[in-house]
């Protein structure tokens, strides 16, 4: 298998990190629009022992064993269509923003190369009811293309990362082997996590945590279908496991909301993100003021108007999550909860996984969300490698068998659990 990942950044860096100990791949191209990034994610697994120093071939990349570095533009779809050919990569991995997700999906579908990404095509919020309905929702952009992706003979696995990913992996499993039926599944992400010497830094990108947060959420019932609610709805304490404890959580726009109903029968499914007071009255701040628009604005500059984005400029203000490892303590956890009917007997369990930063920092140098982001989509790509995982058009994470996929994690050295609640 030879792999394009677009996208260096933490959860980037930490895929190369993390596949670099696998065996299942020939060779990774590591792109990204700034190519001194790409060339640090390199360096960083060459130095580890995969390969000899790196250097530059006259193709634009720079080598390092199994892996090499290039510079594209992930809205470019005719470079990046170029790049995967030129490349002869099977399989586009994509580890940018949802911003880039369409014009990425796009090209590898005309490359005939297979595609996984960690999130869906971005939501538009309904004009006249956006607290009721649902207006364009999370993925709709790409589910249009099935046809084609169904003709193509290629597989594209959307929502391979943790949240969506592992969590869409665990319905599946509790669909198969412990529920007969099942009334609700509940994905719960909760952390007890802190960043010294800061008072807000988010332990994900901001763009995408201001996407989630700030749209309206969506909840998806038998009968009802999908429907949203206010931001920061239906509040709940949930008690997390090793340690973390009860964590206050609001139901957050999320894709497995919108993936799970298709490949598994649930009655209700939802999304609850822990947030905390603190962190939700920023975001509402921010709302408040403008400072979650995408739309650029004009803005004096040294050389006159300029046009920004106030939400790229909140990014630029707060530190990079990627960065913050060494100043990161504690746990995040990230799970779904499933409730229903077993041998004629309610149920209901907690299927989570666990990553500590001290651990991830020291057996890997990323900091523990980027890297419970980025394990998951490596396992998915060695199962497809294998062919423990195969199939045809666009596909969830629960429209494969489950028990090939927890199997491999626990053999990754980072297991899962369950918890009868």
């Amino acid at each position: 298998m030879r792999i394009l990942l677009v996208g260096a950044g933490g959860v980037g860096t930490a895929v190369t990190r993390i596949a670099a100990r696998r065996e299942f791949f020939e060779h990774m191209v590591v792109a990204d629009y700034d190519e001194t990034r790409a060339r640090a994610a390199v360096a960083g697994v060459s130095q580890a022992g995969d390969g000899g120093p790196a250097g530059t071939d006259g193709g634009g990349t720079s080598e390092g064993g199994r892996f090499s570095a290039a510079r594209i533009d992930a809205s470019d779809e005719a470079a990046v269509r170029e790049l995967l050919e030129r490349e002869r990569c099977d399989v586009l991995l994509n580890a940018t923003d949802p911003r880039f997700v369409m014009p990425l999906f796009r090209a590898s579908l005309a490359a005939g190369a297979h595609y996984l990404d960690m999130a869906m095509s971005l939501s538009r919020p309904h004009p006249q009811r956006p607290y009721e309905e649902c207006g364009v929702k999370l993925g709709d952009e790409q589910f249009a293309l099935a046809e084609g992706w169904s003709q193509s003979g290629r597989v594209a696995l959307v929502g391979m990362g943790v949240e969506p990913g592992l969590s869409d992996v665990f319905a599946r499993h509790a669909a198969d082997e412990l529920f007969d039926s099942i009334e609700e599944v509940g994905v719960r992400d909760g952390a007890n996590l802190t960043v010294e010497g800061y008072d807000f830094a988010p332990s994900f990108s901001i763009w995408t945590t201001i996407e989630e947060c700030l749209n309206p959420p969506v909840v998806f019932e038998t009968g009802r279908g999908w429907f949203t609610t206010p931001p920061f709805s239906e509040p709940e304490v949930f008690d997390f496991p090793e340690g973390i404890g009860p964590v206050e959580c609001v139901n957050v726009e999320h894709e497995e909301v919108l993936l799970i109903p298709r490949w598994v029968d649930a009655d209700r499914v939802t999304f609850k993100y822990g947030l905390g007071s603190d962190f939700i009255n920023t975001l509402r701040v921010l709302h408040q003021i403008g400072l979650d628009r995408t739309e650029p604005v004009t803005v004096r500059g040294a050389d006159g108007p300029v046009q920004v984005s106030p939400r790229d400029v909140v990014a630029a203000c707060l530190p990079d999550p990627a960065t913050l490892g060494d100043r990161m303590r504690g746990k995040t956890c990230a799970g779904t909860w499933v409730k229903g009917v077993k041998d004629g007997r309610p149920r209901e369990v907690y299927l989570y996984h666990v990553v500590d930063n001290e651990w991830s920092m020291k057996e890997y140098g990323s900091q523990a969300v980027v890297w419970q982001t980025a394990v998951n989509p490596v396992v998915a790509l060695e199962l497809l490698a294998t062919g423990a995982w195969s199939g045809t058009g666009i596909l969830g994470p629960e429209a494969f068998e489950a028990r090939p996929f927890l199997d491999l994690l626990t053999e990754y050295g980072t297991p899962w659990g369950m918890r009868e609640q």
